[in-house]
């Protein structure tokens, strides 16, 4: 499995702020235990052995995850309607515009849901 940890950068440096890739699902629990305070969850719709759908549903069953927002982050931007409904905190379409990225990160901090195509 390969987690990667490196500042996110999209054109306006955020300080203190890493970020954990993970790229299967199913090992969530072990990495969970080892990581730090979490704010904010990005969840691609599309993954091998698990989608976005089942991911969510098994963060919002852990209380550690009570308050954090889980952002859905996929090419499917026919999706939104379903992932509002599905109880995800915003929708961020792909491919991400870097110049819009930190603003829309920032408000998503501060507890705004931001739901954007494009």
């Amino acid at each position: 499995m390969s987690i990667r940890r490196q500042h996110l950068d999209f054109g306006v440096h955020f300080k203190n702020i890493t970020n954990t890739h993970i790229t299967n699902p199913k090992q969530l629990d072990a990495i969970l235990q080892d990581s730090a305070e979490i704010n904010v969850v990005f969840l691609d719709l599309e993954m091998p052995g698990m989608d976005g759908y089942e991911v969510h549903k098994l963060l919002r069953s852990n209380p550690r995850f009570d308050g954090v927002p889980i952002v859905a982050c996929t090419v499917h931007i026919n999706e939104i309607h379903a992932v509002s409904q599905f109880g995800f905190d915003s929708f961020l379409g792909k491919p991400l515009n870097p110049d819009d990225f930190p603003q829309q990160i920032s408000r998503i901090l501060q507890g705004e849901g931001v739901w954007v195509t494009s």
